[in-house]
């Protein structure tokens, strides 16, 4: 192979993200078991497998639910961006109980078949010709495989190794897995119960994720068509004024023909970066400054804001625009520089 696996590099950050998962997760699966039996109303109660098959599939749903929000979320407001950092971390973390409640599923209702159990699960019910009564197992096996590939390709190797291009490609099929995964519940457990909690719980993260997805779309197309007003000389463009960048922060520039140019402030200085990270495409305007650098909020790949340079042993790059300031506006020459040159950063005084 042409590219080189590399273990996981652990950090503090990484790992208080991953035990607060966990501990979410396992925290409400516990709850879940010790509280769900008081709203049944059946003449037999619920055994316990059939609890923790219930815990697992439900906790995987509401998981994959907020996965699938923290993209608009962040883009909404800043303070969700620490949640996108590691969110394949989540993703694998979802599939891993997706799996386990798969799991309980064949044990609990399959084993005493004639057949092999795995073989049952697609043969026990073969109604593909109606609605009501449809196998919805099948829609459940689905959205697992597409689980267990995200998670088996999850690893940056794998994007070096199929091409962002491609891997991004693969990675957006988590849109089909969470449809499949809400019509296994509608033709399966939502015919089954009569509580219309699941039901709740089902509709209002369809109207979360769509929701949120279509109002931080229409943002971003009303930045897109908010075309930065020109300077009085050309080609200038004015990108923002000075106080509407935070320290630390950058804001995203739109410029005509759909490229997009990251401002970014430290201290008091300015410099501006294309929008767009070597490593997956993700959005740099959204990420903030850590020890110096420019740091993608997708996977934490670094640049150096005065030259579009990864620190090294690292050697991505991305293009560099020139600042200069106009009173407090700030204004930006749309042209781009090679990936790589050094720009002085703009100064910033007190207003």
């Amino acid at each position: 192979m042409s590219v080189r696996y590399a273990p996981v590099g652990w950090n503090r950050n990484k790992i208080i993200y991953d035990v607060v998962v966990l501990a979410a997760a396992v925290a409400y699966i516990l709850l879940f078991i010790k509280i769900a039996p008081s709203f049944q109303d059946v003449t037999k109660p619920t055994s316990g497998a059939i609890l923790r098959a219930q815990a697992f599939g439900t906790c995987a749903f509401l998981m994959l639910t907020f996965i699938l929000c923290i993209g608009p979320l962040a883009r909404l407001d800043q303070r969700f961006l620490p949640l996108l950092y590691n969110r394949r971390h989540f993703g694998v973390i979802t599939c891993a109980i997706a799996f386990t409640h798969a799991t309980h599923v064949v044990s609990i209702y399959y084993s005493f078949s004639p057949l092999n159990k795995y073989v049952a699960v697609l043969a026990s019910n073969t109604s593909y010709d109606r609605f009501l009564g449809f196998p919805f197992e099948t829609f459940g096996i689905f959205a697992l495989f597409l689980l267990l590939v995200l998670a088996a390709t999850s690893h940056d190797f794998w994007l070096r190794f199929l091409t962002p291009p491609i891997w991004k490609a693969i990675h957006l099929s988590v849109y089909v897995a969470y449809a499949a995964i809400v019509c296994h519940v509608a033709l399966g457990s939502l015919q089954a119960k009569q509580s219309p909690l699941l039901a709740v719980i089902v509709g209002l993260s369809v109207v979360a994720v769509t929701g949120l997805h279509l109002v931080a779309g229409r943002i971003e197309r009303q930045k897109d068509r908010d075309t930065a007003e020109s300077a009085d000389e050309a080609p200038w463009v004015v990108a923002g004024h000075v106080d509407s960048v935070p320290d630390g922060r950058g804001i995203v520039v739109p410029l005509e023909g759909g490229e997009r140019v990251a401002v970014f402030r430290y201290g008091d200085k300015l410099s501006a970066l294309a929008n767009v990270c070597a490593h997956q495409n993700g959005p740099l305007g959204e990420g903030r400054i850590m020890d110096g650098c420019v740091t993608c909020p997708w996977h934490g790949f670094q640049y150096r804001p005065e030259d579009g340079c990864s620190p090294p042993p690292f050697t991505e790059k991305v293009a560099t625009y020139r600042l200069k300031l106009d009173g407090r506006r700030i204004l930006l020459d749309p042209r781009a520089n090679e990936p790589g040159t050094y720009v002085e950063p703009v100064r910033v005084t007190e207003a």
